[in-house]
């Protein structure tokens, strides 16, 4: 009985050890409210992945079709800002409203060898711009 009682408590520290190892590789940003889409809600997540790069995954809800903006744009773009001080073009994000909900959900997955300090999301004319333009939508905190 006295070395089961050592045992359990053992192996709740252990778990708990696990737990915030493996919780403690990702960094979890979320995007602060917008003044331009105040529905919006997000996060971004990324990690090192074994070859050194940043793996990035971007969730979104609530982000309203870009055309119906002020004024009207065609797509999203995510940004990077990086520890070198640098602005990167992370690529479009991309909406869809699911078959149960009306509420749309914008997703973005990347990959970079830069390390991030903060992300933001702009509405642009064209995904392939190479520098930002001025309608911020969402920045994370």
């Amino acid at each position: 009985m006295k070395n089961f009682t050592l045992y359990l408590p053992l192996k709740t520290l252990l778990v708990i050890c696990s737990l915030l190892m493996f919780s403690s590789c990702a960094k979890k940003l979320h995007f602060a409210t917008s003044t331009v889409v105040p529905a919006a809600e997000g996060r971004v997540k990324y990690k090192k992945d074994d070859n050194g790069n940043y793996a990035i995954d971007v969730k979104i809800r609530n982000l309203a079709d870009p055309k119906k903006l002020t004024p009207p744009k065609d797509t999203y773009v995510l940004w990077m800002e990086t520890d070198q001080g640098t602005v990167q073009n992370l690529g479009q994000i991309v909406s869809s409203s699911g078959f149960f909900t009306s509420g749309l959900k914008a997703t973005l997955e990347a990959v970079t060898s830069f390390k991030p300090r903060g992300f933001f999301i702009t509405a642009e004319d064209n995904a392939a711009v190479t520098y930002p333009g001025p309608q911020v939508v969402l920045r994370t905190r």
